[in-house]
């Protein structure tokens, strides 16, 4: 019988998140920098979600943070409307859950009533359309007064510790990996990298591809409704088509069809962020130069042109790290 390497996997995950426990408790890691892991590991839902869009079944979409803001805004609406009604504090943390659920549920019913009609496209044309959709929900959100409307979602009490956070992003990298070892992922797989031939031997490629979006929008809705009670507040502007745009760069950045790749570059491109934002103004204290930190954004770019042109696959191309590779005999 093959060998599972899922313990592996759980042995290094569990060693990360007492190395990050134990510098947090004993103040190596500040609130600031906690809050920065915070936000790597929801985006690591967010790329591995998208990755299983784009790089396992081919397609390209552009509205991966309009599922979020659907996990985020319902997720967040169901837990501040439990605490205006004084629900008991033992619940708190149970209806949270069935809040994160929720929400996952209703941005993977988006993901399908979106998929379904527009997977007939290819390409530009699907990504255009999906940027369409995107927008949509975050103009409609924007416009929802019930909902905050312009002001977004406030008051969404804060759930969302790096303990829940880390179980959630280490859940999903398993599910979307076990999937992509499954008969569906091999035909997913199979899709991208030829359909015609795919549906010669049988494969119904409509079917797969709506499965692959309508499970990666209920991940992104889970992304968002933990990124919504990390920052304890839901607005239209953080899913907007330049979160869509992030995301996107991780996946590609990471290599297209990678996961451990995708957990790479989350990690990575967002303590790059961080850390020009952090570098360049202590540039700026130190020499007196005027340098806004929107020169953040410059060097970010040419770092990411620069990876691009030398590392045209991405940081780890089409493979898997040993730890997320589930048989001995995967290469």
């Amino acid at each position: 019988m093959k060998q599972l390497r899922i313990p592996r996997l759980m042995l290094a995950a569990l060693a990360f998140y007492l190395v990050i426990e134990v510098l947090s408790r004993v103040g190596a890691l500040n609130g600031y920098m906690m809050v920065i892991i915070d936000e790597c590991l929801i985006y690591v839902i967010l790329a591995v979600s998208l990755n299983l869009i784009n790089g396992i079944t081919g397609q390209f979409s552009l509205g991966h943070m309009g599922f979020a803001a659907v996990g985020a805004y319902t997720s967040g609406a169901i837990t501040t409307i439990a605490f205006k009604l004084s629900v008991h504090s033992g619940a708190h943390y149970a209806i949270f859950i069935g809040a994160l659920i929720a929400g996952g549920l209703v941005a993977g019913l988006v993901g399908f009533l979106i998929g379904f009609p527009s997977l007939r496209l290819k390409g530009d044309y699907l990504g255009i359309v999906t940027l369409g959709f995107g927008e949509i929900i975050r103009t409609a959100l924007n416009n929802m007064d019930f909902v905050g409307g312009p002001r977004g979602l406030l008051g969404i009490p804060k759930f969302s510790t790096f303990t829940v956070i880390f179980i959630a992003a280490f859940l999903s990298v398993v599910i979307i990996r076990n999937l992509v070892e499954s008969s569906h992922g091999r035909a997913m797989l199979a899709i991208r990298e030829n359909e015609l031939a795919a549906e010669l031997v049988g494969i119904d490629s409509t079917k797969y591809k709506v499965l692959a979006f309508t499970i990666g929008a209920f991940f992104a809705g889970i992304a968002g409704g933990l990124l919504a009670h990390l920052l304890q507040m839901a607005h239209p502007s953080q899913f907007g088509f330049m979160g869509s745009v992030l995301i996107l760069i991780m996946v590609y950045a990471g290599g297209i069809g990678s996961l451990s790749g995708s957990v790479l570059a989350a990690f990575a491109l967002t303590f790059l962020s961080q850390g020009l934002l952090i570098g360049i103004d202590a540039l700026a204290n130190a020499t007196g130069l005027p340098i806004g930190s929107e020169w953040r954004m410059v060097v970010y770019s040419v770092l990411l042109i620069l990876l691009m042109l030398f590392k045209t696959e991405g940081l780890m191309g089409t493979k898997e790290s040993k730890l997320l590779r589930l048989r001995e005999d995967e290469k």
